[in-house]
Protein backbone atom coordinates (compact mmCIF):
# COMPACT_ATOMS: atom_id res chain seq x y z
CA UNK A 1 0.00 0.00 0.00
CA UNK A 2 3.02 2.09 0.96
CA UNK A 3 4.31 1.47 -2.50
CA UNK A 4 0.95 2.65 -4.54
CA UNK A 5 0.88 5.99 -2.21
CA UNK A 6 4.25 6.97 -3.21
CA UNK A 7 3.57 6.27 -6.89
CA UNK A 8 0.32 9.05 -6.61
CA UNK A 9 3.34 11.41 -5.21
CA UNK A 10 13.87 26.86 -12.07
CA UNK A 11 13.74 33.04 -19.00
CA UNK A 12 17.79 33.07 -18.53
CA UNK A 13 18.90 36.76 -18.30
CA UNK A 14 22.07 35.58 -19.98
CA UNK A 15 21.07 32.66 -21.59
CA UNK A 16 18.09 30.18 -22.87
CA UNK A 17 19.78 27.49 -20.20
CA UNK A 18 20.51 27.26 -16.86
CA UNK A 19 23.42 27.45 -15.42
CA UNK A 20 24.42 25.00 -11.99
CA UNK A 21 25.54 27.31 -9.59
CA UNK A 22 27.65 29.30 -5.82
CA UNK A 23 29.11 32.71 -5.30
CA UNK A 24 29.71 35.74 -2.32
CA UNK A 25 27.78 39.25 -2.60
CA UNK A 26 28.21 42.12 -0.06
CA UNK A 27 24.71 42.46 -0.02
CA UNK A 28 23.70 40.57 3.55
CA UNK A 29 21.32 37.85 2.85
CA UNK A 30 17.30 38.35 3.29
CA UNK A 31 17.28 42.18 2.02
CA UNK A 32 13.89 42.59 1.02
CA UNK A 33 13.52 46.21 0.62
CA UNK A 34 9.46 47.57 1.17
CA UNK A 35 8.90 50.90 0.27
CA UNK A 36 12.33 51.29 -1.75
CA UNK A 37 13.99 49.81 -4.66
CA UNK A 38 17.96 48.85 -4.72
CA UNK A 39 17.96 49.33 -8.42
CA UNK A 40 21.51 48.55 -8.49
CA UNK A 41 21.38 44.58 -7.57
CA UNK A 42 19.40 41.57 -9.15
CA UNK A 43 16.21 40.73 -7.22
CA UNK A 44 16.61 36.73 -6.56
CA UNK A 45 14.00 34.87 -6.11
CA UNK A 46 14.27 31.11 -4.66
CA UNK A 47 12.26 28.37 -6.31
CA UNK A 48 12.41 25.12 -4.18
CA UNK A 49 10.90 21.97 -5.43
CA UNK A 50 8.86 19.05 -3.76
CA UNK A 51 10.39 15.85 -3.37
CA UNK A 52 9.28 14.22 0.32
CA UNK A 53 12.66 13.61 2.14
CA UNK A 54 14.99 13.94 -0.33
CA UNK A 55 13.94 17.87 0.20
CA UNK A 56 15.53 18.18 3.10
CA UNK A 57 18.56 19.09 0.53
CA UNK A 58 16.26 22.59 0.39
CA UNK A 59 17.96 22.72 4.30
CA UNK A 60 21.51 22.67 3.09
CA UNK A 61 21.49 24.92 0.03
CA UNK A 62 19.90 27.98 2.37
CA UNK A 63 22.21 27.04 4.42
CA UNK A 64 24.87 27.72 2.31
CA UNK A 65 23.38 31.18 0.58
CA UNK A 66 22.89 32.08 3.87
CA UNK A 67 26.71 31.75 4.49
CA UNK A 68 28.07 33.17 1.11
CA UNK A 69 25.69 36.06 1.78
CA UNK A 70 23.58 35.81 -1.51
CA UNK A 71 20.15 38.35 -1.62
CA UNK A 72 16.60 36.32 -0.53
CA UNK A 73 13.92 38.56 -1.22
CA UNK A 74 11.26 36.17 -2.04
CA UNK A 75 10.49 31.88 -1.96
CA UNK A 76 8.33 30.11 -4.04
CA UNK A 77 7.88 26.12 -2.95
CA UNK A 78 6.06 22.94 -3.47
CA UNK A 79 5.07 20.27 -0.99
CA UNK A 80 8.41 20.11 1.16
CA UNK A 81 10.34 23.06 -0.73
CA UNK A 82 7.02 24.84 0.87
CA UNK A 83 7.83 23.53 4.28
CA UNK A 84 11.12 24.71 4.59
CA UNK A 85 10.58 27.78 2.51
CA UNK A 86 7.77 28.69 4.41
CA UNK A 87 9.60 28.29 7.55
CA UNK A 88 12.68 29.88 6.38
CA UNK A 89 10.80 33.05 5.09
CA UNK A 90 8.68 33.76 8.58
CA UNK A 91 11.98 33.70 10.51
CA UNK A 92 13.45 30.39 11.44
CA UNK A 93 16.69 29.65 11.42
CA UNK A 94 18.06 26.76 9.30
CA UNK A 95 19.87 25.00 12.29
CA UNK A 96 15.98 25.11 13.97
CA UNK A 97 14.25 23.61 10.24
CA UNK A 98 17.18 21.24 10.39
CA UNK A 99 16.26 20.29 14.19
CA UNK A 100 12.42 19.88 12.76
CA UNK A 101 13.40 17.49 10.94
CA UNK A 102 15.81 15.24 12.13
CA UNK A 103 13.91 14.88 15.67
CA UNK A 104 11.41 13.39 13.55
CA UNK A 105 8.96 16.22 15.21
CA UNK A 106 7.77 17.19 11.62
CA UNK A 107 7.33 14.29 10.12
CA UNK A 108 5.17 12.53 13.61
CA UNK A 109 2.89 16.12 13.26
CA UNK A 110 2.40 15.36 8.90
CA UNK A 111 2.27 11.61 10.05
CA UNK A 112 -0.03 11.43 13.13
CA UNK A 113 -0.69 7.59 13.26
CA UNK A 114 2.06 5.50 10.79
CA UNK A 115 0.96 4.97 7.44
CA UNK A 116 0.23 0.95 8.01
CA UNK A 117 -1.88 1.72 10.86
CA UNK A 118 -4.10 4.17 8.89
CA UNK A 119 -4.38 1.74 6.04
CA UNK A 120 -6.01 -0.63 8.49
CA UNK A 121 -8.00 1.78 9.74
CA UNK A 122 -9.55 2.79 6.60
CA UNK A 123 -12.81 0.82 6.81
CA UNK A 124 -13.60 2.69 9.47
CA UNK A 125 -13.62 5.72 7.94
CA UNK A 126 -16.63 5.01 5.94
CA UNK A 127 -18.66 4.81 8.75
CA UNK A 128 -19.54 8.61 8.50
CA UNK A 129 -20.60 8.28 5.12
CA UNK A 130 -23.36 5.51 6.38
CA UNK A 131 -24.74 8.54 8.95
CA UNK A 132 -24.54 11.00 6.01
CA UNK A 133 -21.21 12.81 6.62
CA UNK A 134 -19.17 12.77 3.21
CA UNK A 135 -15.55 13.78 4.07
CA UNK A 136 -13.26 14.46 1.78
CA UNK A 137 -10.90 11.80 0.46
CA UNK A 138 -7.52 10.90 2.05
CA UNK A 139 -6.38 9.40 5.36
CA UNK A 140 -5.24 12.54 7.52
CA UNK A 141 -6.64 15.91 8.05
CA UNK A 142 -4.17 17.78 8.36
CA UNK A 143 -4.78 20.06 11.22
CA UNK A 144 -2.17 18.47 13.79
CA UNK A 145 0.25 19.64 11.24
CA UNK A 146 -0.80 22.93 10.28
CA UNK A 147 -1.14 23.34 14.05
CA UNK A 148 2.76 22.59 14.46
CA UNK A 149 3.61 24.61 11.53
CA UNK A 150 1.83 27.78 13.29
CA UNK A 151 3.76 27.02 16.35
CA UNK A 152 7.32 27.09 14.94
CA UNK A 153 6.81 30.88 13.98
CA UNK A 154 6.10 34.08 16.20
CA UNK A 155 2.28 34.39 16.22
CA UNK A 156 2.47 37.81 14.37
CA UNK A 157 4.34 36.41 11.40
CA UNK A 158 1.38 33.64 10.68
CA UNK A 159 0.15 35.69 8.43
CA UNK A 160 1.60 35.20 4.91
CA UNK A 161 1.24 39.16 4.01
CA UNK A 162 3.47 40.03 7.36
CA UNK A 163 6.46 37.45 6.81
CA UNK A 164 10.06 38.94 6.75
CA UNK A 165 10.65 37.13 3.44
CA UNK A 166 7.95 37.19 0.60
CA UNK A 167 6.58 33.98 0.34
CA UNK A 168 4.47 31.66 -2.07
CA UNK A 169 3.22 28.02 -1.61
CA UNK A 170 2.20 26.64 -4.89
CA UNK A 171 -0.80 23.76 -4.90
CA UNK A 172 -3.02 22.29 -7.27
CA UNK A 173 -6.55 23.25 -7.31
CA UNK A 174 -9.13 20.07 -7.87
CA UNK A 175 -11.76 22.09 -9.05
CA UNK A 176 -10.24 23.20 -12.46
CA UNK A 177 -7.25 21.27 -12.55
CA UNK A 178 -4.61 24.25 -12.35
CA UNK A 179 -1.82 24.84 -10.25
CA UNK A 180 -2.47 27.91 -7.88
CA UNK A 181 -0.22 30.10 -5.94
CA UNK A 182 -0.89 31.09 -2.23
CA UNK A 183 0.42 34.47 -1.54
CA UNK A 184 -2.55 35.32 0.98
CA UNK A 185 -3.57 33.99 4.22
CA UNK A 186 -2.68 31.70 7.11
CA UNK A 187 0.90 30.13 6.44
CA UNK A 188 0.40 27.08 8.13
CA UNK A 189 -2.54 26.59 5.56
CA UNK A 190 -0.67 27.34 3.07
CA UNK A 191 1.48 24.81 3.56
CA UNK A 192 -0.64 22.08 4.66
CA UNK A 193 -2.62 22.71 1.24
CA UNK A 194 0.94 22.93 -1.10
CA UNK A 195 2.28 18.89 0.85
CA UNK A 196 -1.64 17.32 0.62
CA UNK A 197 -0.38 14.48 -1.16
CA UNK A 198 -3.12 12.82 -2.46
CA UNK A 199 -5.01 9.78 -1.10
CA UNK A 200 -2.47 10.06 2.00
CA UNK A 201 -4.23 13.70 2.54
CA UNK A 202 -7.63 15.54 2.22
CA UNK A 203 -7.53 18.20 0.35
CA UNK A 204 -7.65 21.68 2.02
CA UNK A 205 -10.45 24.17 1.44
CA UNK A 206 -9.19 27.78 0.56
CA UNK A 207 -9.93 30.72 -0.76
CA UNK A 208 -13.04 29.16 -2.49
CA UNK A 209 -10.73 26.36 -3.74
CA UNK A 210 -10.32 22.64 -3.14
CA UNK A 211 -6.23 22.52 -2.98
CA UNK A 212 -3.51 19.02 -3.01
CA UNK A 213 0.30 18.87 -3.27
CA UNK A 214 1.47 21.55 -5.48
CA UNK A 215 3.95 18.57 -7.04
CA UNK A 216 1.33 17.32 -10.01
CA UNK A 217 1.14 20.30 -11.89
CA UNK A 218 4.03 22.96 -10.83
CA UNK A 219 6.76 20.63 -8.72
CA UNK A 220 9.58 23.11 -9.14
CA UNK A 221 7.78 26.27 -9.36
CA UNK A 222 10.80 28.47 -11.09
CA UNK A 223 7.88 30.09 -13.64
CA UNK A 224 5.75 31.38 -10.54
CA UNK A 225 8.80 32.19 -8.97
CA UNK A 226 9.99 34.30 -11.95
CA UNK A 227 6.02 36.26 -11.86
CA UNK A 228 7.46 37.36 -8.27
CA UNK A 229 9.74 40.22 -10.62
CA UNK A 230 12.58 38.06 -10.26
CA UNK A 231 16.02 39.17 -11.70
CA UNK A 232 17.24 35.65 -10.80
CA UNK A 233 15.54 32.83 -10.30
CA UNK A 234 17.62 30.52 -8.63
CA UNK A 235 15.48 26.61 -8.68
CA UNK A 236 16.75 24.04 -6.36
CA UNK A 237 15.63 20.71 -7.68
CA UNK A 238 15.39 17.56 -5.31
CA UNK A 239 14.25 14.86 -8.45
CA UNK A 240 16.58 11.99 -9.00
CA UNK A 241 19.06 12.02 -11.20
CA UNK A 242 18.82 9.13 -13.73
CA UNK A 243 20.74 6.38 -14.53
CA UNK A 244 20.35 2.91 -16.93
CA UNK A 245 19.22 0.51 -14.42
CA UNK A 246 19.84 -3.38 -14.45
CA UNK A 247 16.25 -4.93 -15.37
CA UNK A 248 16.74 -6.55 -12.05
CA UNK A 249 15.95 -4.15 -10.29
CA UNK A 250 12.39 -4.05 -11.08
CA UNK A 251 11.91 -7.08 -9.33
CA UNK A 252 11.49 -5.76 -6.09
CA UNK A 253 8.21 -5.04 -5.15
CA UNK A 254 7.44 -1.12 -5.08
CA UNK A 255 10.70 -0.92 -7.66
CA UNK A 256 8.13 -0.04 -10.63
CA UNK A 257 5.69 2.19 -8.97
CA UNK A 258 9.30 4.46 -7.54
CA UNK A 259 10.67 4.13 -10.98
CA UNK A 260 7.09 5.83 -12.71
CA UNK A 261 7.13 8.51 -9.62
CA UNK A 262 10.05 10.00 -10.38
CA UNK A 263 9.84 10.05 -13.95
CA UNK A 264 6.22 11.54 -13.98
CA UNK A 265 7.63 14.52 -11.21
CA UNK A 266 10.94 14.99 -13.99
CA UNK A 267 8.29 15.03 -16.70
CA UNK A 268 6.73 18.05 -14.84
CA UNK A 269 9.94 19.70 -13.79
CA UNK A 270 11.39 19.99 -17.67
CA UNK A 271 9.14 22.90 -18.91
CA UNK A 272 9.93 24.97 -15.23
CA UNK A 273 13.77 23.98 -15.47
CA UNK A 274 13.95 26.13 -18.79
CA UNK A 275 12.19 29.27 -16.29
CA UNK A 276 15.21 29.23 -14.28
CA UNK A 277 18.18 30.93 -14.39
CA UNK A 278 20.78 29.00 -11.97
CA UNK A 279 19.91 25.39 -11.24
CA UNK A 280 20.93 23.65 -8.29
CA UNK A 281 20.45 19.71 -8.25
CA UNK A 282 21.75 17.77 -5.25
CA UNK A 283 22.32 13.82 -5.26
CA UNK A 284 19.56 13.00 -3.70
CA UNK A 285 19.00 8.96 -5.56
CA UNK A 286 18.89 6.75 -2.66
CA UNK A 287 16.64 8.88 -0.70
CA UNK A 288 12.92 7.39 -0.82
CA UNK A 289 10.10 9.88 -1.08
CA UNK A 290 8.83 8.81 2.12
CA UNK A 291 11.69 7.90 3.93
CA UNK A 292 10.86 8.38 7.89
CA UNK A 293 15.04 8.34 8.74
CA UNK A 294 16.85 10.90 10.16
CA UNK A 295 20.13 9.32 7.86
CA UNK A 296 18.29 10.13 4.73
CA UNK A 297 17.12 13.79 6.01
CA UNK A 298 20.60 14.16 6.82
CA UNK A 299 22.22 12.46 3.84
CA UNK A 300 19.70 14.98 1.71
CA UNK A 301 21.10 18.16 3.59
CA UNK A 302 24.93 17.40 2.93
CA UNK A 303 23.53 16.84 -0.56
CA UNK A 304 22.15 19.96 -1.14
CA UNK A 305 25.05 21.97 1.38
CA UNK A 306 27.61 20.21 -1.74
CA UNK A 307 25.28 21.10 -4.87
CA UNK A 308 24.99 24.70 -3.79
CA UNK A 309 28.78 25.07 -2.56
CA UNK A 310 29.09 24.16 -6.54
CA UNK A 311 27.05 26.85 -7.61
CA UNK A 312 28.37 29.66 -6.04
CA UNK A 313 30.51 31.09 -8.36
CA UNK A 314 27.86 31.13 -10.95
CA UNK A 315 25.68 32.61 -8.88
CA UNK A 316 27.84 35.64 -8.04
CA UNK A 317 29.07 36.03 -11.51
CA UNK A 318 25.40 36.27 -12.82
CA UNK A 319 24.52 38.83 -9.94
CA UNK A 320 27.52 41.33 -11.21
CA UNK A 321 26.52 40.89 -14.25
CA UNK A 322 22.69 42.30 -13.78
CA UNK A 323 24.02 44.57 -11.20
CA UNK A 324 26.31 46.30 -13.67
CA UNK A 325 23.14 46.02 -16.87
CA UNK A 326 21.73 47.91 -14.62
CA UNK A 327 24.26 50.41 -13.49
CA UNK A 328 24.37 50.97 -16.77
CA UNK A 329 21.18 51.40 -17.84
CA UNK A 330 20.37 54.16 -15.15
CA UNK A 331 23.88 55.80 -16.57
CA UNK A 332 22.70 56.15 -20.07
CA UNK A 333 18.95 56.95 -18.90
CA UNK A 334 21.02 59.82 -17.05
CA UNK A 335 22.79 61.73 -20.21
Amino acid sequence: MKAFLTTLLAAGLLSAQPVLAHPTSDAPLNTVLKGEKNTKRARVILALGGGGTRGCAHIGVLRVLEREGIPIDGIVGTSIGAIVGGLYAAGVKVDDIERHMLDRSLLKAYQTVPIPLRVALVPVFFVPHIFGYHPYEGLYKGGKFRKYLNNCVPECERELEALPIPFVAVASNLLDAKPYSISKGNLGMAIQASSAIPILRRPVEMNGLLLIDGGLQANLPAKQARELGADIVIAVDVDETFTNLDPKEFRRIGSVGKRVINMVLAKVDEDQIAAADILIHPVVNNISLLSTKSKDARCAIEAGETAANAAIPSIKERLNKVAATKIAGEAKDAE
